[in-house]
């Protein structure tokens, strides 16, 4: 398995999402196969392996289902939602939403963060590291606080969502993923990067770039689970502001938690 700081982010998140049924150890077996999927399923997903994500995350929600809790399995979707934002796939998280009824008010906010939704209301129901990047004039500088590096790609993808990336942003969230050997939000934040290049006329960058894009595609092992080709990333970017994306070259984060 590729290096996962995931399991750390995890460990807290699952004591949140999981526990809460555990009493004193030895825990229920329920809450040892659900956690133990959903750091295969994390783990599956950062690393481009999308059919091997779906079978584990199957296999988590069917043992949380086991317990008859809505508002577990709201948070469990919340998980798997903050690591497609990680990853730049910026989609409705609609697992949550089937549940959302049943969710607390801080996995609501958080829900809303993800969106790039959260209003100043929400900062105080969001986990720590999370609420600084509310600020209208969020960036890089608090980003670089953030140490935990899902938790560091999670506040960026929401940073970029709501058109607020600046360069310093980009490089961080690049740094994160390539930290971890985390192929999926690499080749995503690695395809911003080129965009920003391609804008500012930087042809030496934009090449550097896509060689860098070249050079992991060609390592990934998931048969046509992860289509993240420059074009296919621009394309799901074009949405996005471009002037927010920060014309110059750079310098140089369920546990509602991560």
């Amino acid at each position: 398995m590729t290096p996962i700081v995931a399991t750390r982010f995890l460990a807290a998140a699952l004591a949140v999402v999981l526990a809460g049924c555990a009493g004193t150890p030895p825990p229920p077996d329920w809450q040892l196969n659900a956690q133990g999927a959903i750091e295969r399923a994390q783990d599956a997903y950062l690393s481009g392996q999308g059919r091997i994500e779906e079978l584990e995350f199957e296999r988590a929600r069917a043992e949380i289902a086991r317990t008859g809790r809505a508002d577990l399995l709201a948070r469990a979707e919340l998980v798997r939602c903050a690591t497609r934002v990680a990853s730049l796939v910026f989609e409705p998280c609609t697992g949550f939403d089937a549940w959302q009824a049943d969710a607390a008010p801080a996995e609501q906010a958080y829900a809303r963060y993800l969106q790039a939704q959260a209003t100043a209301p929400d900062a105080g129901l969001l986990p720590p590291q999370h609420r600084s990047m509310l600020a209208s004039a969020a960036g890089g500088a608090q980003l670089a606080a953030v140490q935990e590096p899902l938790s560091r790609l999670v506040a960026a993808g929401v940073l970029l969502r709501g058109n607020r990336a600046d360069p310093q942003t980009i490089t961080l969230a690049i740094d994160a993923a390539s930290s971890q050997g985390w192929r999926r939000p690499l080749l995503a934040w690695l395809g911003v990067q080129a965009q920003r290049a391609e804008q500012a006329g930087d042809a030496q960058q934009l090449v550097l770039v896509q060689f860098l894009v070249a050079e992991e595609q060609h390592q990934m092992v998931d048969e046509g689970a992860l289509h993240l080709r420059l074009d296919g990333v621009g394309k799901r970017l074009r949405k996005i502001d471009p002037e927010h994306l920060g014309a110059q070259r750079a310098g140089n984060g369920l546990d509602v938690n991560q």
